[in-house]
């Protein structure tokens, strides 16, 4: 049983839970939270809220075997509902390290082999054109050098993916607007969704460049093809049952939907938030024709911090083994070499400031901030951020629903990570 720890209505820091061993109690001595730390990681964050940056989050940390959630603000802007430590979120991008974890299970069984090309599962993917250049006729092509392997997909370097310039600026980008694959929720499945990729020629030869999502949509359709089950059905079974992430999933139940908060853009001549999808009779209040394996999951704090224990843990949580140690390092270590990175980089201080990449997350290869080199995780687009530090044993979770495209939103996630770094007692 894990030692949870929260502050109470009057503001004060209490805990709950028991040690089952004498053992256990020694080890949460060696790693406790600091209260100070937590106070000041309080003020800070309740300080983004009473400024309207952000309606409401739940913020985690854990050192350890010792956890700390905050629920501060309200669900909506200007309403009354509480955040609390089982409300529900878009997960955005942090769905990516959950089907990498996917495909790596499959990888172990030997129904997927990391170097093998891609072609017996995703034959809409084999033989490709490539265009001559990214600002090229989409018939001005040349053709692949090899074939798409899985290892290109986990790692963003299969040759497609978001572009980095402004809508339509290229012909391959109103192709792709035009097929409706710029959508993070098609109204057509994932047969028909590889189906018109397909008809596309890549952006870049197979490991050439890091190209940004698209990967991950791909890997969800793979494991569909691979297993005969839909990426949700295969996940459940696997990883979310093993390790309780009862809360995890492509949709909200009706009867749960009173826990999912509003999602909020923001104006960008004002910056002022607007309603980007609501709770009930939104995208995530049915079952989607397409579970995008890049960004399509609903979690909780508590659900998705089981997924970096686990990983933290080399594979395990609670006696439940889902991948092997080797898997987990292999997962969480730097794949790119410079010239693949130099697309990434190129995004700014958003994705190049890790320095590396992994399996369907970023990985940190130098110190840059508080941050230990080896760290794992990603952020979300609509205000979600997860990383877990090997060399602390830390594990740090912000979830918002105040999307990424003001200033913020990055500043809050940029201070909680200041102020989850001075938990570490």
């Amino acid at each position: 049983m894990s030692k949870i720890a929260s502050w109470d209505m009057k503001g004060n820091w209490q805990s709950t839970g028991a040690w089952e061993t004498q053992g256990r109690w020694e080890e949460h001595q060696r790693a406790q939270l600091s209260k100070a730390g937590l106070q000041r990681m309080r003020e800070v964050l309740s300080g983004h809220v009473a400024s309207g940056a952000v309606p409401g989050l739940v913020a985690l940390v854990s050192l350890g075997d010792d956890t700390h959630i905050e629920a501060m603000g309200t669900m909506h802007v200007g309403g009354a509902e509480p955040m609390r430590r089982d409300t529900l979120f878009r997960m955005a991008s942090l769905t990516k390290p959950v089907t990498a974890t996917a495909v790596m299970i499959l990888v172990e069984e030997c129904r997927l082999r990391l170097d093998d090309p891609v072609d017996e599962w995703l034959p809409e993917l084999a033989n490709r054109q490539v265009l001559a250049r990214i600002d090229a006729p989409l018939d001005e092509t040349v053709p692949v050098a090899r074939p798409i392997t899985v290892r290109d997909l986990l790692t963003f370097t299969f040759g497609f993916g978001v572009v980095l310039a402004p809508p339509d600026t290229y012909p391959i980008q109103t192709a792709i607007r035009e097929l409706g694959l710029d959508t993070t929720s098609p109204d057509f499945g994932p047969e028909e969704w590889i189906r018109r990729l397909g008809t596309l020629p890549l952006m870049r030869q197979p490991g050439e460049l890091w190209q940004y999502h698209v990967g991950s949509d791909v890997l969800g359709v793979l494991v569909g093809r691979v297993t005969g089950q839909s990426l949700e059905e295969f996940a459940r079974e696997r990883l979310f049952g093993p390790l309780g992430m009862k809360d995890t999933g492509f949709h909200v139940p009706a009867d749960q939907i009173h826990r999912l908060p509003t999602s909020y853009a923001h104006d960008p001549e004002t910056g002022e938030p607007v309603v980007w999808d609501e709770a009930a009779g939104g995208k995530y209040s049915r079952p989607p024709v397409f579970q995008a394996g890049g960004d399509g999951l609903v979690s909780t704090v508590e659900d998705y911090h089981a997924l970096y224990r686990m990983l933290l843990n080399k594979g395990t949580l609670n006696g439940e083994r889902i991948l092997s140690p080797a898997s987990v390092a292999l997962m969480t270590m730097d794949h790119l070499t410079p010239e693949q990175k130099a697309e990434k980089d190129a995004f700014g201080d958003h994705f190049g400031r890790h320095g590396g990449f992994g399996f369907g997350m970023a990985v940190r290869t130098h110190r840059r901030d508080l941050a230990s080199p080896g760290q794992f995780g990603w952020d979300g687009g609509l205000g979600t951020t997860a990383y877990a530090d090997p060399a602390e044993d830390l594990v740090g979770i912000l979830l918002t629903q105040s999307a990424m495209d003001s200033v913020h939103t990055p500043r809050l996630h940029r201070d909680f990570w200041t102020t989850a770094y001075q938990t570490i007692g």
